[in-house]
């Protein structure tokens, strides 16, 4: 696991503060601001550093700054959870808008995976989104993003965010609610 002595990718992971664990590995905010990612397997790691290749220019993922076969170096993405923001400060439309535009991202970018859970997408605090810990974007079929209409139900934003759905973008709406049903 984590050798709490040693350096990745050049940093001193003592100097570090850990954010958080999660079932691919863990990450920690280094002394200049940045996240580093250490995952459990190199198949993962590589997974998902294609896929913040793929995407980069996106305003919607953090950038990579380098990595190897275990490890990412990518931009720190501030914030709250979607579900912790919308706790604090309710679902606004601006931020239903947004969430809307980032799951056109997702089709724009051919993600077969129109999809991401709320602890993976990050409010700020302008209410603009980004997205950490893309998974299976390009392989895992989902239409629809059931995870995160799911998300916005457990906080009770769910009917909100239906209304702006449908007065902002129909065409999306029966869709998503299909995706949503099933």
């Amino acid at each position: 696991m984590i050798n709490i002595g040693k350096k990745y990718l050049g940093i001193d992971i003592k100097k570090c503060k850990f954010l958080g664990e999660g079932c691919e590995g863990r990450v920690y905010l280094t002394p200049d601001g940045h996240a580093l990612k250490i995952f459990k397997n190199k198949a993962n790691c590589k997974a998902e550093c294609n896929i913040l290749k793929k995407v980069e220019g996106s305003k919607y993922f953090p950038k990579i700054i380098k990595a190897n076969s275990r490890y990412i170096l990518r931009e720190y993405v501030d914030g709250n959870t979607l579900e912790n923001y919308i706790i604090k400060n309710g679902l606004s439309k601006k931020l239903a808008i947004n969430l809307i535009k980032l799951v056109e991202e997702f089709k724009k970018l051919n993600f077969k995976r129109l999809d991401m859970r709320g602890v993976h997408i990050f409010v700020q605090e302008d209410e603009s989104v980004m997205v950490i810990d893309p998974r299976k974007t390009f392989t895992k079929k989902i239409s629809g993003p059931v995870s995160m209409l799911k998300s916005l139900e457990k906080v009770g934003a769910l009917d909100k965010f239906i209304k702006v759905l449908i007065s902002e973008r129909p065409d999306l709406a029966v869709k998503w609610i299909k995706a949503f049903a099933r």
